[in-house]
């Protein structure tokens, strides 16, 4: 269907559209007679058009915005906004833009950490100056610095922390989402690279919040999805009909529907990818008239279902969510937001990327384990492609500089996440699929398209450490040898390999890959695998970390690649031309990675069989200076998700516990990633006792293997390892002599009752609806067992999560305490459900290890 455009924050007289053709002149500009939003800041250039069709909308800017209050957070006008035509609330209404007073700090922060931490960078269009995360002032800020300079510059000096950074193809703008107060809602705003014209883009109204999409390749405007809570409909609580194993057949029912929220704007087109080649998991069975790979035929419905949630054991929508609306925004503020796609109940919405011309958007959707890539027609709203692709990185993929092929990070149908490439029409329906490349036992975890169309970076998961490597992606005949590469012909693959041993004896490459052979047949969708690197020669160097947390293309030649590892602080690098790595200036230098006298521990690999034979793996950290065969008090810590993985990075908490002479055994229990799709999958429904029980398996490990001294055991852990911790308590409650639980779940009732209602969307799938599972639910709350805990207990809380509410940590202490037993709780002002500020961040360190101290070796 071809959605009618609405404008839901006016009438029909307030909507203007635009829909250029394929190469044409992009569209879209303020309605006519509307003043632009927020009006033009002095100096600012000319107009420009908005780069995609859609639906122009006000934003509902004041012409005179209140002043700030004291801390610098503008007040907010606190009118009614006008309801949604189907009377949920304003759910759709679009952005407002906020100037704001200039917040650029000194060259240097007023308090200056040297153990800091760079991570998330994004590069000028000449790659010469980055804006990153810096912690270096004791919070996530904005920092803008030159690539090979030592002279970084504060842009924003602001309380909130900074959590995404985007500039501009333009150079104009920083786009970068802000957690206030330091809580789970986001804003999105924008700056000059100079400091000045600071203002927000969206994400300002009470009980909103908002994502950072990308940028429109000349600039013009820049994607923002903006959530509202909405309320719960009868029709999102319907049985959808499950198939077989693995996904869900995502195939719609003769009225349109299928188990997720309302589509406004996305056409009804589904797409079944088939595995390529006949590798990967089958998808499940069910009658069809078409062949497989090809989009599925048109159906036209209003409202429809969208989404797929997978085998026997996954959940339909729980029937509450955010109302996503992703909108193009020119930061100028000339021209009105343009209204890409709306969801309702959804759990995400994010524009990852818009071909050069603007008629077609990438977005990802979906619960988490359930994440589509949908392709969006912006000229007449029509979803020309959908396919479910891999948890992890949102950047799930982009188009080529001439949008005739797709490229995704996706799992369809396969256990580990691969390298894919559609072929599109000029109308972008997929013409065929193809694997392109991909690897028997690593997930593809990051993927990265240079600007020119010529390569993709991709990084490898093995193990719990990356390997990257950079894929040639030019048109079959070109012919070339990469910077630092040897031997590269015609024909033939020229490589230069960057390697650093790890504690596990795994390797780390930087692997610099041309393929010169005709490009692969992608009607036949044959896979190209990746494994083991042929013979090649070229120089090899040493990578200075274990795991790539993010790439970026930094101009012809040059990449910017963010790293952690378990010896240093997390820190921005650069490949001028793919010869050598070089750390930027203001990251901090090893020898500042921890105070001086103590060095890291660098964790060694271990692997496990749990009790029903599931294979288990993790990291060990043994405390420094005790003899390899003294069994050690020691604490199991666990990682939330439950999709998270252990990954071997330089942890300070664990520093902190090592330190007091407690071991930390790190593992990753049934539901962790990196082991394939049947593994992350292992703990839904009644797995999750078995989930538990990994635990007990993994304190039994250390045990057994002379490491840990049975008498001397914790359990710790957050977020999901927070529940973990409260429910090993309570189901094994003579293991552990005490336990720390930070951010974790106690009763999934008033879990569901209380959490961001996107995170109960994807909560929903992963441990139970909570009306339909609610015997369930309450089998596998630990609070149903309290009565069990025998253990003292230290919780831990953010007082702004939303995410996991502090009343979870609450109910639990405030339950020990009745029943007698020495309970804590620590709640940190400021914080969210992460802990984001530098004294905050100390304080629960040293806290959680004075109660481990206290309890394992007093």
């Amino acid at each position: 269907m071809a959605a009618d455009a609405r404008n839901l924050t006016g009438g029909p007289e307030a909507v203007a559209q635009g829909a250029p053709g394929r190469g044409g002149a992009p569209a879209g500009s303020s309605p006519a007679g509307t003043a632009p939003a927020g009006g033009a800041p002095p100096g600012s250039p000319p107009a420009r058009s908005t780069p995609a069709g859609g639906t122009a909308a006000h934003s509902h800017a004041p012409a005179d915005p209140a002043p700030p209050d004291a801390d610098g957070r503008p007040k907010l006008d606190g009118g009614p906004r006008p309801p949604a035509p189907d009377g949920r609330g304003p759910a759709f209404a679009a952005p407002a833009r906020i100037p704001l007073p200039d917040a650029s700090g000194p060259r240097e922060a007023t308090t200056r950490l040297i153990a800091h931490g760079c991570w998330y960078p994004s590069a000028d269009p000449a790659g010469t100056h980055v804006a990153f995360i810096c912690d270096r002032g004791g919070v996530p800020q904005l920092w803008v610095g030159p690539v090979d300079g030592d002279a970084p510059r504060l842009l924003d000096d602001g309380p909130d922390p900074v959590r995404e950074v985007s500039w501009s193809p333009d150079g104009r703008w920083i786009a970068y989402t802000t957690a206030p107060g330091g809580g789970e809602q986001k804003r999105v705003l924008c700056v000059r690279p100079d400091g000045s014209d600071r203002h927000i883009m969206a994400g300002a109204e009470p009980g909103s919040s908002a994502h950072l999409g990308c940028w429109a390749h000349d600039g013009s405007a820049v994607a923002v999805t903006v959530a509202v809570p909405t309320e719960p409909t009868p029709e999102a609580t319907a049985e959808p009909a499950l198939t077989g194993g693995g996904r869900a057949t995502d195939r719609l029912s003769e009225h349109g529907q299928g188990p997720m929220g309302d589509a406004v704007l996305f056409d009804a087109a589904r797409l079944d990818v088939a595995p390529p080649g006949g590798h990967g998991l089958a998808p499940p069975s069910a009658p069809t008239d078409r062949e497989p790979g090809t989009a599925s035929p048109q159906t036209t419905t209003e409202a429809l279902m969208i989404g797929a949630l997978g085998d026997p054991h996954a959940y339909p929508a729980a029937g509450f969510g955010d109302g996503l609306s992703a909108y193009l925004i020119d930061p100028d503020g000339l021209t009105a937001p343009v209204l890409l796609a709306t969801e309702k109940d959804a759990a995400t919405l994010r524009v990852c990327d818009l071909s050069r011309d603007g008629t077609l958007a990438l977005l990802r959707r979906g619960p988490r384990g359930r994440r589509e890539a949908v392709v969006l027609r912006t000229t007449d709203h029509v979803t020309t492609c959908v396919t479910p692709v891999a948890d992890g990185d949102p950047w799930i993929g982009a188009f080529s500089p001439g949008a005739d092929t797709l490229w995704l990070r996706s799992d369809a149908y396969r256990e580990f996440a691969v390298l894919l490439a559609a072929e599109l029409d000029p109308e972008g329906q997929p013409r065929g699929w193809s694997v392109r490349a991909s690897r028997d036992d690593s997930d593809l975890e990051l993927l990265r398209c240079v600007h020119d169309g010529s390569a993709a970076v991709l990084a490898w998961n093995v193990r719990g450490t990356s390997e990257v490597e950079i894929f040639d992606v030019a048109p079959s005949g070109a012919t070339g040898t990469p910077a630092g590469a040897t031997g590269a012909t015609a024909g033939t693959s020229g490589t230069a390999s960057v390697t650093a041993d790890t504690a596990a004896g795994t390797t780390s490459a930087l692997t610099l890959l041309r393929t010169t052979d005709s490009a692969p047949d992608t009607t036949s969708a044959t896979p190209l695998t990746v494994g083991a690197p042929p013979e090649r020669s070229g120089p090899v160097l040493e990578l200075p970390h274990e795991v790539v947390t993010r790439i970026v293309d930094a101009g012809p030649g040059r990449l910017l690649l963010a790293l952690s590892g378990s010896q240093r602080r997390p820190g921005i690098w650069w490949l001028p031309g793919g010869v050598a790595m070089a750390r930027t200036p203001w990251s901090s230098a090893d020898e500042d990675a921890v105070p001086p006298g103590r060095p890291p521990v660098r964790p060694v690999h271990r692997r496990l069989t749990a009790r029903d034979g599931v294979p288990l793996n993790g990291w060990y950290y043994r405390a420094p200076g005790r003899n390899p065969g003294e069994p050690a008090p020691c604490v199991i810590y666990l990682h939330g998700g439950p999709e998270d993985q252990e990954r071997p990075v330089l942890e300070p908490l664990y520093h902190e516990i090592v330190g007091r002479g407690v071991d930390v055994f790190a593992p990753d229990v049934r539901g962790s990633s990196g082991y394939g799709r049947s593994f992350v999958d292992s703990d839904l429904g009644e797995g999750r006792f078995a989930a538990i029980d990994d635990v007990a398996d993994c304190a039994a490990h250390v045990v057994l293997s002379g490491s840990a001294d049975p008498s001397r055991l914790a359990v710790m852990g957050r977020s999901y390892g927070g529940y973990l911790t409260f429910a090993s308590l309570v189901w094994h409650p003579d293991l552990f002599r005490t336990g720390v639980a930070v951010c974790g779940m106690s009763d999934f009732a008033t879990f569901f009752q209380g959490t961001e209602p996107w995170l109960a969307q994807s909560a929903a799938h992963k441990y139970g609806h909570p009306e339909r599972d609610r015997e369930l639910l309450r089998r596998l709350s630990p609070m149903s067992r309290i009565d069990a805990l025998r253990a003292p207990l230290l919780a831990v809380h953010g007082e702004h999560d939303t995410n996991v509410p502090p009343g979870e940590s609450e109910q639990f202490v405030r339950a020990a305490r009745e029943r007698g037993l020495n309970a804590e709780l620590l709640t940190l002002r400021d914080e969210g459900h992460d802990f984001l500020r530098a004294d905050n961040r100390r304080l629960f360190r040293r806290a959680a290890a004075d109660w481990l101290q206290r309890h394992l070796t007093g």
